[in-house]
């Protein structure tokens, strides 16, 4: 039995006996599912290309902002800005700031500046 089973296996009677509307449907079933799933395999390697792409960017981008940010560092040193301004003849002062403190007098109602 188990080598008629083969043999019609192997003939494909199952395709053409009289009930084989069934198995055609199954067998079409069978084919589209494998269709989705080598679709979905494909969107999804898609995808992790996509994702190794952008962490590659990311990375490169991380470092260049960190070159600029140091570079910017760089540039706002006194050293570097009073350097830059003794090319064109402006020299850092060799008297310290001062502070100079504005007081606003208070403005008077309109009843006060009336009665002066």
């Amino acid at each position: 039995m188990a080598k008629g089973g083969v043999y019609s296996l192997l003939k494909a009677k199952y395709l053409i006996d009289e009930g084989s509307m069934k198995n055609w449907r199954f067998i079409v079933f069978l084919i589209l599912i494998a269709m989705l799933m080598i679709g979905n395999t494909h969107n999804y390697e898609q995808k992790i290309f996509r994702i190794k792409e952008l962490e590659s960017e990311v990375k490169e981008l991380r470092s260049e902002f960190v070159d600029r940010r140091s570079e910017l560092m760089e540039l706002k040193m006194e050293s570097t800005v009073s350097r830059k301004m003794e090319e064109r003849g402006i020299y850092p002062s060799s008297v310290p700031p001062k502070k100079i403190k504005v007081i606003k007098e208070e403005e008077k109602s309109t009843l006060e500046k009336l009665w002066q």
